[in-house]
């Protein structure tokens, strides 16, 4: 048995529907305008990025950039922790790590701690701020965004990029200079999350 079909004319242009469908259309329509918003639909988050350096409300810590898409991994805004976490140990000293890579913060945090022992890691991984609980030991070049824009004043960071079993990168914030140092030395973390738009 065929459907009954129903055609709709404005103008010049026509629809022809099954009746069914349309009446579900109209269904649809009539609900959206009169039931509150769905429980599980978040508010749109405002896109527009304060200044470079400014605290970013709600995103845990300071807008550190833009970072475009790279790998598997979308553009997003890198937020740096508003707060130095401390001096930590990166960790198994004469041991290869799998967090190799010079740009992904997050894929270096996650190799870290599913091998256990890297303090400067498990720190930076267990702080909170504005309800995030997404931070990470910052990449090498997470860390020299950092210093590119006047983020973070003096100081050794450790990076969460391994040079060796022995050494991991770390950044001297007073001139910028970028080496590697042993894994049983004891350097400071500042955590970084990413915001994805």
């Amino acid at each position: 048995m065929k459907p009954e079909m129903i055609t709709l004319k404005h103008g010049d242009a026509s629809i022809k529907m099954p009746a069914s469908s349309l009446a579900k259309l109209a269904m649809a329509s009539v609900f959206a305008q009169v039931l509150p918003p769905a429980a599980n639909v978040q508010p749109l988050v405002s896109t527009v990025a304060p200044a470079v350096g400014e605290y970013w409300p709600d995103q845990g810590g300071i807008n550190a950039g833009y970072v475009a898409a790279r790998g598997d991994v979308p553009a997003h805004y890198l937020i740096l922790g508003a707060k130095d976490l401390g001096e930590f140990k990166w960790g198994r000293y004469q041991e290869e790590s799998a967090a190799t890579s010079k740009w992904d913060g997050k894929a270096n945090t996650e190799a870290l701690i599913a091998a256990g022992g890297h303090p400067a890691a498990e720190a930076a991984r267990a702080h909170t701020a504005d309800g995030h609980s997404d931070f990470d030991l910052p990449a090498a070049t997470q860390l020299h965004q950092a210093w590119a824009h006047d983020l973070i004043a003096k100081g050794a960071y450790w990076s969460s990029s391994q040079r060796s079993a022995y050494n991991a990168f770390y950044m001297v914030f007073d001139d910028g200079f970028q080496s590697t140092s042993g894994k049983d030395y004891e350097l400071r973390v500042r955590p970084v999350r990413r915001f994805f738009i």
